[in-house]
C-alpha cells in the first residue's frame, strides 16, 4: 500500500525538519505551501518532500490542493507544526478497512502540558457532541490526523476551503454511508504560534467556519 501525507503549511520552517525527519518509510510527504513568507518551501524540498503551492489562503484550500496532488492508494492529512508525530501515521492507516469507504480520524490525547489550550479543547468537546448526533458514530475529536482513499474523498465533493474543511469531510462521509472510526494519537505542543487554536480569536474563527458548514449540510 502506498501512502501520501498531505501537510498544509504556512510559515512552519522551524517545525518541518522534525516532522519530515520522523516520516515513516513508504510515506511520501506532500507539503502544501499556503503562502509562507519564511523558508518553509525550500526547507521541505531540501528534506525530500514534494512541495505543492496553493496561493489561495485557507486551511481547506491547502488540504484540497494536497488531495488533488496525491497519487498514492491512501492519503493522510496532518498538521505540519510538530503537534503530531508522523510515526503515529501507520496506526491510523492500519485501521482502514480494505475494500470499503472508510475514514479514520486520529483522536488527540495530550502528552504535554499546554498542548491543547482550554478554549480549543472546550470547542472540540462541543463539536464532538454535535458530530456524534449528526453521524451516529461515537466520535470524540474532529481528528487533524486522518486517512482515507483519495478517489473516494474527492467524490464527496467537499466545498469549504477554510477551517470548515475537516468537518465537512466528516459530515459528507457519514451522509454517504462511510464507516468512521478513531485511533488515539498523542498531541504535543506545537512549534511556533498556532494560526487556529493558539488564540481565543483563532478558535472563534474556526468555530464560525464550522457553524457555517453545519448550517449548509
Amino acid at each position: 500500500m502506498t501512502v501520501d501525507v498531505v501537510l498544509p503549511c504556512l510559515d512552519e520552517e522551524a517545525a518541518l525538519p522534525w516532522v519530515l525527519g520522523r516520516m515513516p518509510a513508504g510515506y511520501t510527504p506532500v507539503v502544501v505551501d499556503n503562502g509562507s513568507t519564511d523558508r518553509s518551501a525550500s526547507i521541505a524540498r531540501s528534506l525530500g518532500a514534494r512541495v505543492v503551492s496553493e496561493p489561495r489562503r485557507g486551511f481547506g484550500a491547502a488540504c484540497h490542493a494536497g488531495l488533488l496532488a496525491a497519487t498514492a492508494e491512501i492519503v493522510c492529512f496532518m498538521d505540519a507544526d510538530a503537534s503530531l508525530d508522523p510515526r503515529q501515521l501507520p496506526s491510523v492507516v492500519s485501521a482502514l478497512e480494505a475494500g470499503r469507504d472508510h475514514l479514520v480520524l486520529g483522536r488527540r490525547v495530550p502528552r504535554e502540558g499546554g498542548a491543547w489550550p482550554w478554549h480549543a479543547r472546550l470547542g472540540n468537546v462541543a463539536l464532538a457532541a454535535i458530530l456524534r448526533r449528526r453521524t451516529g458514530f461515537p466520535l470524540r475529536d474532529l481528528g487533524p490526523m486522518r486517512a482515507a482513499p483519495p478517489p473516494a474523498l474527492l467524490g464527496l465533493g467537499v466545498t469549504d476551503r477554510r477551517f470548515g474543511y475537516p468537518l465537512e469531510t466528516v459530515l459528507r462521509a457519514a451522509a454517504a454511508g462511510w464507516r468512521l472510526s478513531e485511533v488515539e494519537v498523542g498531541y504535543l505542543r506545537r512549534e511556533g504560534r498556532s494560526k487556529v487554536t493558539g488564540t481565543v480569536r483563532g478558535t472563534v474563527r474556526a468555530v464560525a467556519d464550522m457553524r457555517r458548514v453545519m448550517a449548509s449540510l
